[in-house]
């Protein structure tokens, strides 16, 4: 028995230890990619669950449209007991000769105290116009709803795109601010000993001791701001704000230049989600003028029923005997005036239509304006980009040539200063103009349909 005990908790050991290695720790920070990000949040993010219920919710109107016209059939069961019977009367046809013109009289017979009776109904739809084009517009529907799914997605796309290209920025951000504050501390404390040693002013000390201090509050700003921006992204992809996540992806993984080289297409916008959805509201629309069409149509269908009748005035006799019946006919509805409300409401739906085509090509004409105005703004992002770059490094080199002729006696601590404020104020400017230019390509690649 002991050996059995032992045999099972090591089990139980190695499970729960394969089980750990699988599953992370609450506090354990998981890796991941931007396209683990999007992943995560088409499982995840609360908009696209509800775009894929919707996509399941018009499976089942596609069904229930298919349904009404299948057999209908019905059953129904009902008990009377006649507290006080309905009378029956008429002429009396005891008396000879009868006399249609004297009193009526109450007859000893007529409805009976108990009467049971069950039933069964059928009916089949032959046809309908309106089933006909109804079948078409819930398939049509159903394709709506497919597409706002994937609207929902590209959305949650380029919203989390955005929010992962905000924490790369930040963190980016943070590494120059450390840049700056070690190069910073490292004059500071030179200019410190010079000033014992009474080689400079203290003055410089103070202006490097409050350029310092700035510093490392503004590094405190943006790390406070990552911070956010990582729960803004982990918001985005539906992820609880307390987990913690490590971005693998890296800022010179981005490519620029594919974006810029690529080859525009004039007719890019029938690409577009948007566009495609304005598609199938005209397409709904048309349907709707064929289902009006179809009103002036007749309506055929095949009834059918069977019932059982018990009746009796004692309820002890009243399973003794049954009386059958059963039916079989064909209704057929022929609308023939309506005071021309159908005429007027296929009229309506006729403008409908022009309006959503009106819509259509509105549209179309709007994403090309949104194309070229997304392909301006981000040709002048990546410029701004470049020369932000370019400008930093010629900071950079102005400081360090500041730093060689105050070091050599023929330069000024107020030169330095002023270089290194040029240095942050560069980086501040390349930060934005990085953060500007990866914006403007999500927006580029959300405006020529190139989100997936």
């Amino acid at each position: 028995m002991k050996c059995i005990f032992l045999t099972a908790t090591l089990i139980c050991t190695i499970a729960l230890s394969s089980y750990a290695q699988q599953v992370p720790l609450p506090n354990t920070p998981r890796n991941f990619s931007l396209a683990d990000c999007i992943k995560y949040a088409y499982e995840h993010q609360d908009s696209v669950k509800n775009a894929n219920l919707d996509v399941k919710s018009a499976e089942y109107k596609v069904k229930e449209t298919i349904g009404s016209g299948l057999p209908q059939i019905s059953g129904s069961i009902s008990f009377q007991d006649f507290l006080k019977p309905p009378a029956t009367v008429g002429p009396n046809i005891f008396a000879t000769p009868i006399d249609l013109n004297a009193p009526l009289i109450k007859f000893p017979f007529g409805a009976v105290k108990y009467n049971n009776t069950y039933s069964l109904q059928a009916s089949q739809l032959l046809f309908s116009g309106t089933f006909i084009v109804g079948l078409q517009a819930v398939k049509t529907f159903r394709e709506l709803s497919q597409r706002s799914l994937v609207r929902s997605k590209i959305e949650t796309n380029v919203n989390v795109t955005k929010a992962y290209y905000q924490v790369l920025v930040s963190d980016e951000q943070i590494k120059l601010l450390d840049a700056n504050i070690a190069q910073l501390k490292q004059q500071l404390d030179q200019t410190t000993q010079q000033n014992k040693q009474g080689f400079v002013e203290k003055i410089d000390v103070d202006r490097l001791s409050v350029q310092y201090n700035n510093l490392v509050t503004n590094r405190e700003n943006v790390a406070r701001a990552l911070i956010l921006n990582y729960q803004m992204l982990k918001f985005q992809m539906g992820m609880q704000i307390e987990e913690e996540i490590t971005l693998t992806d890296k800022l010179a993984d981005i490519k620029f230049d594919q974006v810029v080289s690529t080859t525009l297409d004039t007719t890019f916008y029938h690409n577009r989600i948007e566009y495609k959805l304005l598609e199938t509201n005209v397409t709904l629309n048309q349907l709707d003028v064929k289902s009006k069409k179809a009103t002036f149509l007749p309506t055929v269908s095949l009834n059918a029923g069977f019932g059982e009748v018990f009746q009796e005035n004692q309820f002890r006799y009243l399973y003794n005997n049954m009386y059958p019946n059963s039916f079989i006919g064909l209704d057929i509805n022929i609308p023939i005036f309506s005071g021309w409300q159908r005429s007027n409401q296929l009229k309506q739906s006729q403008i409908n239509v022009q309006k959503a085509q009106n819509d259509l090509y509105n549209a179309s004409n709007g994403f090309k304006l949104q194309a070229s105005a997304a392909r301006i703004t981000f040709f002048n992002s990546l410029q701004s980009l470049n020369n932000q770059k370019r400008s930093r490094e010629l900071a950079q080199e102005v400081l360090r040539v500041s730093k060689i002729k105050y070091a050599q006696g023929v330069g000024s601590s107020i030169e330095v200063t002023q270089a290194q404020t040029e240095l942050e104020n560069s980086d501040n400017q390349y930060i934005q103009a990085l953060y500007n230019a990866l914006i403007s390509k999500v927006d580029l690649d959300k405006a020529y349909a190139r989100i997936n």
